[in-house]
């Protein structure tokens, strides 16, 4: 209560909510499991759902997907929580997805642990500032606040989930496999076309073609491949990300929030299918100059 009614008085503070933590016996779950229980609005700040609803009252509660194919359950089903020898139900009135805990915690607000005779007095508060707070001053001011019931305001400096990070890691170090394949097969592609047009280039020299334009004549001859591939690339990426990504959260039994899944606007779509061209320009670039210096008589002389 003092650290809540000191955040209020603070200058900057936009809004908070505090949590508990606790042990107890879930049914149909092997070991205990974890409750994270809330006292205040945390919709702000919620875990993204994945279907269903955010809590908005007492005997609710919030899980993650491979928490209900643990407990053979479903979003509306009731869950059995058991600690000290009291018992308690909470419906499951929506599926999230977060990491914590191996996706196994539940999630639910702090009348639940009052009720198992549990510690509902949150042990941490997460606090959103206005826009324009400077933080050191607000953390300075409000830690000062706070020294007379020995609590301590930090920063967030939580680190993104290390699934996160893998899967992130994992696209990124396969995408510039995918734009390396692609480059090379187009420096290729251009390299053995070049040597087969030599002639015709020497000929282009002979009637006064500048180095500049022959560059310009190969990387143009590629630049129309380039952009049809794009056009016709960026939709079947799209299609390959949302049939792809789902499967990668299944392995590690979570199902992804559609946000998650549609993370292509259109105006990144029109850059991306401006990729094919990049990629045929950046390929045929070598190939282009060695054309440019190709000798004049040398390449009169080539079959």
């Amino acid at each position: 209560a003092e650290i809540a009614t000191a955040l209020r008085a603070q200058q900057g503070t936009r809004r908070f909510y505090g949590t508990a933590q606790a042990e107890v016996s879930a049914s149909g779950i092997t070991g205990a499991t974890t409750v994270v229980a809330y006292q205040g609005d945390a919709s702000w700040a919620a875990p993204q759902m994945v279907s269903g609803s955010w809590l908005d009252g007492p005997g609710q509660a919030v899980v993650t997907p491979r928490f209900l194919r643990a407990g053979g359950i479903r979003v509306g089903d009731t869950v059995t929580l058991t600690a000290q020898g009291r018992r308690t139900s909470v419906r499951i009135v929506g599926e999230a997805f977060f990491t914590q805990g191996e996706g196994m915690e539940l999630l639910t607000p702090t009348s639940t642990l009052a009720v198992l005779g549990l510690d509902a007095k949150p042990g941490r508060y997460h606090v959103e500032t206005r826009p324009g707070t400077a933080l050191a001053h607000y953390l300075t001011s409000l830690n000062t606040a706070l020294e007379p019931v020995g609590a301590i305001a930090r920063a967030n400096t939580a680190n993104t989930s290390d699934v996160i990070v893998t899967m992130d890691a994992l696209v990124g170090t396969l995408t510039l496999m995918l734009v390396a394949v692609a480059g090379l097969g187009v420096l290729n592609t251009v390299v053995l076309e070049t040597r087969d047009r030599v002639h015709e280039l020497g000929v282009f020299k002979a009637l006064g073609m500048a180095p500049r334009q022959t560059v310009t004549m190969v990387l143009t001859s590629v630049g129309g491949i380039g952009l049809v591939a794009g056009a016709a690339g960026v939709p079947a990426g799209v299609a390959l990300h949302r049939f792809v990504t789902p499967l990668m959260g299944n392995a590690i039994g979570m199902a992804l929030p559609t946000s998650v899944v549609a993370v292509f606007p259109a105006p990144l779509l029109a850059v991306l299918a401006l990729g094919g061209l990049v990629i045929a320009v950046t390929g045929a670039l070598l190939p282009a100059g060695w054309a440019a210096r190709q000798d004049t008589a040398t390449a009169l002389r080539s079959e």
